[in-house]
């Protein structure tokens, strides 16, 4: 019998990617490091899985911030007042708001899920938004 897992905890251990994204943030480290960090991370899991005797590895289940934001940008679903920025920068910014010099962009509402303590970020369509 083959063995398979529909995804993988998104939560590590000792939360490193959630402390990682955090940094680059505060721009204590670098996009450079960022991703550094998250390719050890999907190695890690994909090791874990391996290790435990899965013969099919799920993949694409990583998000750095929101799997439920991460198809909206992928469907190209941004709002205008992030389009100036760069694609790192956009990214959180839409979670976390961004300010510096004379850009002050606020972030997208963000709502619960279901009754988790989980927040995701809401998608704003407009008449324009093209699917």
């Amino acid at each position: 019998m083959k063995t398979i897992v529909l995804g993988y905890p998104r939560v590590e251990e000792k939360r490193e990617l959630k402390k990682a994204t955090e940094k680059f943030c505060k721009n204590d480290i670098s996009e450079d490091d960022l991703s550094a960090i998250m390719r050890g991370l999907r190695k890690k899991t994909w090791q874990t899985q391996q290790d435990q005797g899965i013969d099919f590895i799920s993949t694409n289940d990583f998000s750095l911030y929101d799997q439920v934001w991460d198809m909206c940008i992928t469907l190209g679903c941004i709002p205008d007042r992030f389009k100036n920025l760069d694609a790192l920068q956009q990214y959180f910014a839409m979670a976390r708001g961004y300010q510096d010099n004379d850009i002050d962009v606020t972030a997208m509402e963000m709502t619960k899920w279901f009754d988790t303590n989980y927040h995701y970020i809401v998608p704003e369509l407009v008449k324009k938004t093209v699917l």
